[in-house]
């Protein structure tokens, strides 16, 4: 699975479309969990890591879910 992963993070098809998936999911959950602190103008570095974490976060379970597409259609048998 492993080998799945690292092929899919390094797959042009697969950064576009989990940039893009990053993009939105993040910047809505960035809304969500900063955005009383981002208008009340209290953005710490500590809130600037937090946010930049919220958008590594759906990219990566969007790279994960490319890589068990992979891993599972290289080898049908492995769904059961």
């Amino acid at each position: 699975m492993i080998a799945e992963y690292r092929r899919a993070v390094t797959d042009g098809v697969c950064v576009r479309r989990c940039v893009r998936v990053a993009a939105v999911v993040g910047t809505i959950l960035a809304l969500i969990n900063h955005g009383d602190t981002i208008l009340a103008g209290d953005v710490t570095a500590l809130v600037v890591a937090k946010i930049m974490l919220t958008y590594v976060v759906p990219f990566v379970v969007c790279a994960a879910g490319f890589a068990s597409a992979i891993y599972v259609s290289e080898k049908p048998e492995r769904l059961t």
